[in-house]
């Protein structure tokens, strides 16, 4: 079973208000690792963006989800929100951000926001960008320690008008890098703070190297 991220302190500090603790505790985020996990993002997005705002399903599922990491956001066992991080190299990228429609109103949004942040800043990153319906950019700039890109105009794609946004990201404590422990760095993306199965691995080597001493 997969340990839920730690509670994202780092992340936190990209909001400009962060949810109540009880908030956090009642939302369970992990990035998707699973098959499953996977289906159940596009169950959410297919909910959202396809039936809500009748997104075409080739513009929707565009290629990138193979090579991204979602994370994906339970209230007890029912699936509730999701949202995509891509990395580039001085850059990560925060898309397809949704919560089901029954579930909104409960900060689930801004405590996504706030895991995908840790994520980037324990990766080293600095900024991270948004492609966000114009719309919503006020609700944006109330969520989030955010500006809009200098210089650059307001596009369009499935419909909808979109503005681009930079998102600071504060630096963590104690970020990965090339020096970091080998098996930290090996661990599962996003999950770097639980053993993982390569470490019980060097275990089992060790404990046969010793047998054999024996």
């Amino acid at each position: 079973m997969t340990i839920p991220l730690p509670y994202p302190a780092t992340g936190c500090k990209a909001l400009r208000r962060a949810p109540s603790p009880d908030s956090f505790r009642a939302l369970r985020v992990r990035p998707v690792q699973s098959l499953d996990d996977l289906q159940r993002v596009f169950a959410i997005r297919a909910t959202v963006f396809m039936a809500e705002q009748r997104c075409p399903y080739d513009e929707e599922y565009d290629g990138n989800d193979l090579a991204a990491l979602h994370l994906i956001a339970f209230i007890g066992r029912e699936p509730v929100g999701t949202l995509r991080l891509r990395w580039f190299a001085d850059f990560g990228k925060i898309e397809r951000v949704c919560i089901l429609p029954s579930m909104r109103g409960r900060h689930i949004e801004r405590i996504l926001l706030a895991h995908a942040i840790e994520i980037a800043s324990r990766k080293g990153y600095r900024l991270m960008i948004g492609q966000i319906q114009a719309r919503l950019w006020p609700l944006w700039s109330r969520v989030l320690h955010c500006e809009l890109q200098d210089g650059r105009e307001s596009f369009s794609f499935s419909d909808f008008e979109y503005l681009e946004i930079d998102i600071p990201v504060p630096r963590h404590p104690n970020p990965l890098t090339s020096g970091s422990d080998p098996f930290i760095l090996i661990r599962p993306e996003g999950d770097w703070d639980r053993q993982g199965i390569l470490e019980e691995s060097a275990q089992r080597s060790s404990d046969r190297n010793r047998e054999e001493a024996a």
